[in-house]
């Protein structure tokens, strides 16, 4: 049986997916971009600040499905230049620190015009 996240603390989905699902003892939650979920914007201006706003987002489905970041197995990250990667590195270092396994790619564009997004699968049991 699949279970459906929401939250109000975390933005809301932009298109048709959910912002998490929890299927047996593992959180799949959907990437997340710099927006503020207060404003429904990108306020965040620099990698650091929106990679920050980013993880943050991620924190808050991770909570609304009962976890932390110490719970999250593997991320992906996605930058939009790979010459953030030192400084996004030093955000990302802040919260998981248990260090999951991770895959970081740059991509052509993000949603918004975004410089990050950041997706993670946690352990629940």
């Amino acid at each position: 049986m699949l279970k459906k996240i929401s939250t109000d603390k975390a933005p809301a989905a932009i298109g048709p997916y959910s912002q998490g699902i929890i299927a047996g003892n593992m959180l799949f939650a959907s990437g997340q971009i710099p927006i503020n979920p207060a404003t429904g914007n990108v306020e965040a201006e620099g990698i650091q600040a929106q990679a920050e706003q980013s993880i943050i987002n991620a924190g808050e489905i991770l909570k609304a499905a009962g976890a932390t970041y110490d719970n999250v197995v593997k991320t992906t990250c996605f930058l939009a230049d790979m010459g953030d990667f030192a400084a996004f590195n030093e955000v990302y270092a802040k919260y998981f620190t248990e260090k999951p396994a991770r895959s970081c790619v740059a991509v052509k564009d993000l949603p918004k015009g975004v410089l990050c997004e950041v997706e993670v699968i946690a352990y629940l049991g």
